[in-house]
């Protein structure tokens, strides 16, 4: 199992609104304005992204098994997934899904995605 390191909520300045009224979305934005007190890094206004959240490059871009990810969207792609989880992609229908999922069982690759049975 690997364990990535946790990071805070990035909300974006205004987040939460004046009264509690949400007014902007909670994408990340960069704070720009001059007297920007996010921009400024008052503790108050909450967490911004920087280098130091990342993980190491060891660990970056694995599933939680350990493993290496494989995106499939259909059964040649599978051929390349082995020794890594397979990751059915999202637009592959219901009957090459079944395929797929049938064909990586024999191949003993695991895969992650929506289960049709």
């Amino acid at each position: 199992m690997v364990t990535k390191k946790t990071h805070p909520y990035f909300n974006r300045q205004n987040y939460r609104g004046k009264h509690g009224k949400r007014r902007v979305k909670n994408t990340w934005r960069k704070p720009r304005g001059v007297d920007n007190k996010k921009k400024r890094k008052v503790a108050s206004h909450g967490a911004s992204p920087k280098v130091g959240y990342g993980n190491p490059l060891s660990i970056r871009h694995l599933h939680p098994t350990g493993l290496q990810e494989a995106l499939v969207c259909n059964l040649k792609d599978l051929e390349g997934a082995k020794g890594k989880v397979a990751r059915i992609s999202a637009s592959v229908g219901k009957k090459k899904r079944l395929l797929i999922q049938q064909k990586a069982k024999e191949l003993g690759i695991r895969t992650i995605g929506k289960v049709v049975s």
